[in-house]
């Protein structure tokens, strides 16, 4: 019975130290960005629009608006040739279009300023930033400051790196809009 119990303990505690050994990020639940609308569909959004978040950390979106199709694509010459807007080493995503309550998720991992948008409604403002860790990392890359060909709406609608690291998450401008 000795050697039975001893076998227990020593198979018990390799699966506590396997379970501890495992990286924060597979034990952690997806950050949670949804895709909304107003009712009428006058209003859409990101919400959060900006979060920050570590490196690793899997952000899943998910389309909550039962009145419209929407992407979680980022800015990159890539994706239909837009403007760089995501560290030089992070790779560029698109979810494509995602119906009501469909979801996609992209793990981040290199620190700095990632801005994504929805390609349908990205004249309405629908965008987004996602902050990866903080100035002080390694290879950490800030927002870009050229406007590129993105429409006012949508510069106007990025939440600042600044706000976004001292809040942790920020609504879109206006609020929900649901």
């Amino acid at each position: 019975m000795t050697m039975n119990r001893r076998t227990l303990i020593i198979r018990g505690a390799a699966v506590l130290l396997a379970a501890r050994a495992r990286p924060a990020s597979a034990q952690a639940a997806p950050v949670l960005i949804e895709m909304k609308g107003s009712p009428r569909g006058e209003r859409v959004a990101f919400v959060p629009s900006g979060v920050g978040v570590a490196p690793g950390t899997v952000v899943r979106f998910v389309n909550r608006d039962a009145g419209n199709s929407h992407t979680a694509t980022t800015y990159h010459p890539d994706i239909l040739d837009r403007p760089q807007r995501i560290p030089d080493a992070a790779q560029p995503w698109d979810s494509d279009l995602l119906l009501p309550e469909d979801a996609f998720e992209v793990t981040l991992t290199v620190p700095g300023v990632y801005d994504f948008y929805c390609v349908p409604h990205e004249h309405a403002g629908m965008v987004g930033r996602i902050v990866v860790g903080t100035p002080d990392d390694t290879g950490w890359q800030g927002p870009a400051t050229d406007p590129g060909d993105l429409p006012d709406a949508a510069l106007a609608a990025f939440a600042a790196v600044d706000v976004i690291l001292a809040q942790g998450a920020v609504l879109p401008p206006g609020g929900d809009p649901t």
